[in-house]
């Protein structure tokens, strides 16, 4: 993936208080409310205790906990595969309340006791059934091939310990955990470009398929997987299957399409009885959605969800915190830099229809 600078931000000098060790950074204590190029973020950082991304947002226990990546510094130069993400373990942050004091708990998991990972603890997601959470875990394993994994614990925030297999017939990256309100969980996953999803276009990895997607413009773009879990949360009960995301006229998104077809970042919640598939479309910088009426799709896409935030990568989740939907996202605001991200949350609205109020990530 080429994470250049969103294009309209400008590269600004920005002081960075940052402490490197190893791997480690952290985000600066204080800083500017206005991006690079004068505009006022609508929202600030939850924590600015680590770099925490793509995060993945829960209502366990009356509480709130986000499951993000954990950013740092690598030295990595950014190309477009993801190199420069070498995010290594996972912290959770816990909230009482939206708005609340955020907490940002010890290492949760390290890759380097993933038995079957390598490096690159991507976006991960997490799951509770049974008094048992689960954290499901994109890494690559010892050939550089993506699978998603799963590690549990009896506490929210870990430790974590993890299986020693990555879950049979899984691939690629960013495992978001659906449960229905029948109790069945379904998986969706996948992301093209440094995901690797166009290497599995055929159903077995191809390591000479390319490193963005099919090039192929005027045919269906490269869908999400879905696949149902078993009963123990641990496996697919049955192959993954595509996600259809349908236009308007019914027909499949083109490749060509990149304002709404699918790239990364898959997000599913039930609002009123309605399905809510969303997603980011990558390159094009939106957070997007489709709905539908099983959670195995199809849906018919409806409209975006985020604008553009400051730096390449867009990533979310949305929750029901008591009477309110709450979308959580990241931006650079922090680093300026595309691999060092933050979390950030701020309200989600719905028109009569259903449809989502479109959210602009800077005030007008």
């Amino acid at each position: 993936m080429r994470y250049s600078l969103f294009p309209g931000v400008a590269l600004a000098a920005i002081a960075l208080t940052a402490t490197i060790s190893g791997a480690q950074s952290t985000p600066p204590k204080t800083g500017s409310t206005v991006s690079p190029d004068g505009k006022q973020y609508l929202a600030q950082p939850l924590t600015r205790e680590i770099y925490a991304a793509d995060p993945s947002a829960h209502v366990f226990g009356g509480k709130i906990y986000i499951y993000p990546s954990h950013d740092v510094d690598a030295g990595i130069p950014d190309d477009d595969l993801g190199n420069q993400y070498a995010m290594h373990d996972y912290r959770v942050l816990s909230m009482d309340r939206v708005g609340g004091p955020v907490t940002v708990h010890p290492v949760a998991i390290d890759v380097k006791n993933i038995p079957w990972a390598s490096k690159q603890s991507w976006a991960p997601d997490a799951a509770y059934k049974n008094g048992t959470y689960y954290l499901y875990i994109p890494a690559r394993d010892a050939k550089g091939v993506f699978r998603i994994g799963v590690a549990t614990s009896k506490s929210p925030v870990g430790p974590f310990k993890a299986e020693p297999m990555p879950i049979k017939g899984s691939y690629s990256i960013d495992p978001a955990v659906f449960t229905d309100t029948d109790g069945a969980s379904y998986m969706y996953f996948g992301g093209i470009w440094g995901g690797q999803l166009q290497r599995w276009a055929t159903g077995r990895f191809d390591p000479n398929a390319g490193d963005t997607d099919l090039k192929q413009d005027g045919k269906p773009a490269l869908m999400p997987k879905v696949a149902k879990l078993t009963a123990d949360m641990k496996q697919f009960a049955a192959p993954p299957r595509d996600v259809a995301i349908l236009d308007e006229a019914g027909k499949p998104l083109l490749g060509g399409d990149h304002d709404r077809r699918f790239f990364e970042a898959s997000w599913m919640f039930k609002r009123g009885g309605k399905y809510y598939f969303t997603y980011s479309t990558g390159d094009t910088h939106f957070i997007a959605y489709a709905t539908g009426t099983s959670p195995l799709g199809p849906f018919r896409y409806q409209g975006k969800i985020l604008l553009p935030v400051q730096g390449w990568t867009t990533h979310h989740s949305i929750l029901k915190v008591g009477n309110t939907w709450q979308l959580v996202y990241h931006d650079t605001q922090l680093s300026n830099r595309n691999h060092l991200r933050s979390a950030k949350m701020t309200e989600l609205t719905f028109n009569p229809d259903g449809s989502i109020v479109t959210i602009d990530p800077f005030k007008k």
